[in-house]
């Protein structure tokens, strides 16, 4: 076993403090992997405040994971020592079912082994980046191009697959419209690639503070939800929205803005739940879904523009040498 620093949480209500964890001995399909930076997710929070249910104590959360290959199992074949990898929100899944044979390790269906908060293969639970070194299989490490530097990468193994694979699934590209409900570290993702993949992209946000910065990542157009002309003005005109945020909306009134056959997808995932009248559907074949993170298949597979187009100017992921370090977060 591996001793190494983390930051962990010890109760709902307490902050993340210093410590120190095990991690497993290296199996012949593992990989040791030093971590470099770690991103901040808001699934983070949810998971240590006890938002999503009971949480088992203490837990070092982190599933935006980006570093270098320190070690690697006798039967490794697709990493070596040196490689710059990450590692996103699954660690682990059965590898046999009808989801995971898809590539959709997600859906797992006999439960798919999260970065933290899961009973890992050593039967111990897992425990997250917010540390110096994990141990992984190496089915579930993901190169990183030399063309995005591992602070910029960390955000895309969460922010960046959860909004990618919506974005994939229903289409956006040419032709299409797209609204992003929210600016913050999954919407700011979104807009980049919605943009990338070519649709005509929307923000949609309680204020015009961030304006400027949406135009700048790429949106078309930006409103500001607090006003009711917005709705008026904007009814019936996307074909895809996505909504990033993590608190209650007004379901019917964003489902007001869709098109014949339009989507509106949630991304996040507040802790309360959501309620609709179903007219809001049936009138004009609309559409309420849900989408959870992507597959490991699916995880690398971004849009063809050039890398600093998506991994920049903000957020980048919290950095570290040790935990007893200085830390710094972006300025978003």
């Amino acid at each position: 076993m591996l001793t190494v620093n983390a930051y962990a949480a010890t109760a709902a209500t307490t902050p993340l403090g210093p410590t120190t964890i095990q991690r497993r001995d290296l199996g012949p399909h593992d990989v040791l992997i030093e971590i470099k930076f770690c991103g901040i997710c808001h699934s983070d929070i949810h998971h240590t405040r006890s938002e999503w249910g009971s949480q088992t104590y203490p837990i070092v959360p982190g599933h935006e994971i980006a570093g270098i290959v320190a070690k690697v199992g006798s039967k490794v074949t697709r990493h070596a020592v040196g490689d710059r990898v990450g590692v996103g929100c699954l660690v682990d899944s059965c590898g046999d079912c009808a989801n995971c044979r898809k590539g959709e390790e997600q859906h797992c269906l006999k439960g798919s082994t999260l970065t933290y908060g899961s009973i890992g293969k050593d039967g111990q639970l897992t425990q997250g980046g917010y540390s110096t070194h994990i141990v992984v299989t190496e089915d579930f490490v993901l190169k990183i191009p030399k063309g995005i530097e591992l602070d910029a990468a960390a955000p895309l193994l969460c922010a960046g697959i959860t909004t990618y694979a919506p974005l994939r699934h229903w289409g956006a590209g040419p032709g299409k419209k797209v609204a992003v409900v929210g600016l913050g570290g999954l919407g700011h993702m979104a807009v980049k690639l919605a943009h990338a993949m070519g649709a005509d992209v929307t923000v949609l946000s309680q204020s015009l503070s961030k304006k400027e910065d949406g135009l700048r990542l790429g949106a078309d157009h930006y409103y500001a939800t607090k006003d009711p002309e917005t709705f008026k003005k904007l009814a019936g005109s996307f074909d895809l929205i996505v909504n990033t945020v993590s608190a209650k909306i007004d379901l019917d009134a964003y489902l007001s803005l869709l098109a014949l056959d339009g989507a509106l997808v949630n991304v996040g995932a507040p802790a309360e739940p959501l309620s609709l009248n179903v007219f809001s559907l049936l009138m004009p074949r609309r559409s309420f879904a849900g989408s959870l993170i992507g597959g490991i298949r699916q995880t690398p597979a971004s849009p063809s523009t050039p890398s600093r187009s998506l991994a920049s100017p903000w957020p980048r992921a919290w950095w570290w040498t040790t935990p007893s370090s200085s830390s710094r977060t972006s300025s978003a």
